[in-house]
């Protein structure tokens, strides 16, 4: 399996109104994925605001990559203005696998 950065900043015109109704549904939808999630969380602004969110995935592929952000319920309700998706390799840290 590859690991996989998804980097997914809010769209500017109504991501966090749109970020807070899908919400619940998001990290339900997240908690259920197990494993294969290495690392996820948002991403905050100077003032600590969530303005996008970040995922280190494990997938089979790209296109399982793409798949598994198409279904995140904040993709579903247009949370996200960019969506930037990176095949990865963990080279140094906590949680690197052996």
């Amino acid at each position: 399996m590859a690991l996989f950065c998804l980097h997914c900043l809010d769209n500017e015109t109504d991501g966090a109104t749109r970020r807070a109704a899908a919400r619940p549904a998001h990290l339900e939808w997240a908690g259920g994925l197990g494993p294969v999630v290495r690392m996820a969380g948002p991403l905050l602004d100077s003032e600590g605001r969530m303005v996008g969110s970040v995922f280190l995935i494990e997938a089979e592929s790209l296109a399982a990559a793409r798949a598994l952000n198409a279904a995140d319920p904040y993709s579903k309700a247009g949370v996200f203005g960019k969506v930037t998706i990176n095949e990865t390799r963990w080279a140094i840290g906590e949680g690197k696998s052996a």
